[in-house]
C-alpha cells in the first residue's frame, strides 16, 4: 500500500505493463503496480451499505462477494439461477456467520425480470450504495433474449443499463452511490458498432469472442455516457476491466488460452481488486474517461485507433435507449 503519488519512472513503467497487455494484464501487473497504487479502503468502510453483484455465483464475482463481505457491506448475491445463489449463499454463511447476505434472483438479459426486480429491490432498500454490474456470457453462435436481442449485448449492454436507470434514485438517496461495469481488456480489439444489424450482431457470420468483445467495447462508452449524464450528481458510474483471471468463464469459453496462459493469471480476487476499491473509495473521475484497471484510469483506445466518432456514440446510445424503452439525453 503506497499512499504517495507515483514517480515519472513508475508511471513510465506503469504505461509500458499497461500497453505490453501480456506483463499488465497477468499477475505480473499487480505484483510491480503494488509498489506505488493508490491505498486500500479502510476496514469496515462499507459497514451498513448496501451492494448488488451481479453474475456473482462463480469467479470474480464471487470473489467480490467475499471482499465486499470483508470490508463490512450487505452484499446482495444476484444471479439468474436461484439454487446457484442459495448455493453459494448457504456456503458464504457457513463460512462466515456474521455475514449479511441476500439472495437476489434476475435474469439480466431479460428486461422484464430486470424491470419486476428493480421493482421489487426498490421497495426493499430505500438506499443502495453500489451496483457491479459483472454478469456475463460468451455463446458459441447467435441467440436472442426473450426481448429479441442478441444475448451479449442483452446481458452486457442493454440489462445493465435498464437497471442503472431504474436504481438511480436508490442509489443516490444516501448522498453517493457508485455503478461499475465489468468491461473486458477485450474490448481493445473491437471498435463501436452503431447501426442496428451490427449492434444486434447481425451482420455477418457470428463468432462468439467477437460478440463478446463488441459488447464490451460498448460498456465502455456506456459507462461514459452516464459519467456526463450525471456529471456533478450523487452517483458515480465507471468501467473497468479485471486482466486476465483464472475464472471458470476464461476455462469454459477459451480453453486454449487458458491452457497457454494458465500459470500467468490472476486470482479471482486480484481481478476483482479494482472493482471493490472503485465502490469503497469512490475515487475522483472527473477526467474525459472512466475506464479503469488495477486503481488507475486506462485510455479507451491505443495510439494507433481511431477514437469514436460522436455521431457512433449517439447513435449507439439512442439504440440502447429505444431498446430499452428509456430516455438518453444528449
Amino acid at each position: 500500500m503506497s499512499a504517495t503519488a507515483p514517480s515519472l519512472l513508475q508511471r513510465a513503467l506503469d504505461t509500458a505493463l499497461d500497453r505490453s497487455m501480456v506483463l499488465g494484464y497477468t499477475k505480473i501487473g499487480p505484483a510491480v503496480r503494488r509498489r506505488w497504487w493508490a491505498p486500500d479502503a479502510q476496514a469496515g468502510s462499507l459497514a451498513g451499505e448496501h451492494v448488488v453483484v451481479t453474475g456473482a455465483t462463480s469467479g470474480i464475482g464471487t470473489a467480490m462477494v467475499e471482499s465486499f463481505l470483508d470490508l463490512g457491506a450487505t452484499v446482495h448475491v444476484l444471479g439468474r439461477n436461484a439454487t446457484k445463489v442459495a448455493d453459494l449463499v448457504a456456503d458464504l454463511r457457513r463460512r462466515r456467520p456474521t455475514a449479511e447476505l441476500v439472495e437476489e434472483v434476475c435474469d439480466v438479459g431479460d428486461l422484464d425480470a430486470v424491470r419486476a426486480w428493480t421493482d421489487d429491490l426498490t421497495s426493499r432498500v430505500e438506499d443502495l450504495h453500489a451496483i457491479v454490474h459483472n454478469a456475463g456470457v460468451m455463446l458459441p453462435e447467435r441467440t436472442e433474449s426473450p426481448q429479441g436481442h442478441e444475448m451479449a449485448l442483452a446481458v452486457h449492454v442493454l440489462g445493465p443499463h435498464l437497471m442503472t436507470e431504474r436504481l438511480l434514485p436508490a442509489l443516490g438517496a444516501g448522498g453517493g452511490g457508485t455503478v461499475v461495469i465489468m468491461s473486458s481488456g477485450g474490448m481493445y480489439s473491437a471498435g463501436l458498432r452503431s447501426t442496428p444489424d451490427e449492434i444486434e450482431y447481425r451482420d455477418g457470420e457470428y463468432d462468439g469472442v467477437r460478440g463478446y468483445a463488441r459488447t464490451k467495447r460498448m460498456q465502455v462508452v456506456l459507462a461514459d455516457a452516464w459519467s456526463r449524464r450525471l456529471r456533478g450528481g450523487r452517483v458515480a458510474v465507471e468501467s473497468t476491466h479485471p486482466g486476465w483471471a483464472a475464472t471458470p468463464g476464461v476455462s469454459d469459453s477459451l480453453p486454449g488460452f487458458d491452457k497457454v496462459m494458465g500459470p500467468l493469471l490472476r486470482t479471482p480476487a486480484s481481478g476483482a481488486d479494482t472493482a471493490v476499491w472503485l465502490v469503497a473509495t469512490r475515487p475522483d473521475s472527473s477526467g474525459t474517461h472512466h475506464f479503469w484497471h488495477d486503481r488507475a484510469t486506462r485510455p479507451t483506445t491505443y495510439p494507433f485507433q481511431r477514437r469514436q466518432e460522436p455521431d457512433a456514440e449517439r447513435a449507439f446510445l439512442d439504440y440502447v435507449a429505444g431498446a430499452t424503452d428509456s430516455v438518453w439525453p444528449h
